[in-house]
């Protein structure tokens, strides 16, 4: 038999609500009775990342500067699920769209991660990308100023295994699919 974990809000207010940045303080009560206060809740959209081949079979990854870090990164295409995207699918197919130029003839989800269950509300949905073709210039956002690169599996295999990508969600997405693909070995 397994007990109900499921903590009670019985208070919650906004500290912040801002474009990036929505933080909410939640009062809860365990179903010991215990309460928690003040419980920190990071309110994010869904995010949205594919391993992304275009026709001739090269993977695209991005190359940009994240501020947070202070580094130039590498990693693999996405961003946040608008409003106006139907599904998760039309979101990803809108950031590759934006961010490449390239557009993709098929998807394949492959799953939810969360980067962090225990403060942030939002999921990231991952997708296998196929068959790109490029068919218009970038169109970033404000805050975005990225590289396209092109690899080959072997190639990605090797940034794998050197340790190149940080962002622990597209690692998590990068494995997924080479599972998919039947292309990782264990062992």
């Amino acid at each position: 038999m397994t007990r109900d974990l499921t903590w009670k809000t019985i208070d919650s207010h906004y500290l912040l609500k801002d474009t990036w940045a929505t933080i909410r303080v939640d009062t809860c009560t365990k179903p010991d009775g215990v309460v928690v206060t003040p419980y920190y809740v990071y309110e994010f959209p869904n995010w949205v990342t594919a391993l992304a081949f275009t026709k001739d079979g090269r993977i695209i990854l991005e190359r940009q500067y994240r501020h947070a870090l202070g580094e130039t990164i590498v990693e693999i295409p996405g961003g946040c699920v608008d409003t106006s995207d139907k599904d998760f699918e039309a979101a990803i197919a809108r950031e590759l769209l934006e961010e490449t130029g390239y557009q993709f003839s098929r998807f394949e989800y492959l799953g939810k991660t969360s980067c962090n269950p225990s403060t942030n509300t939002n999921l990231m949905h991952m997708f296998i990308a196929y068959d790109g073709e490029l068919v218009q210039e970038q169109h970033l956002d404000l805050g975005e100023d990225l590289e396209i690169l092109f690899v080959t599996l072997e190639e990605l295999l090797d940034l794998l295994e050197k340790g190149a990508f940080v962002q622990a969600m597209h690692v998590t997405c990068i494995y997924a699919a080479l599972k998919k693909m039947g292309k990782l070995t264990v062992g």
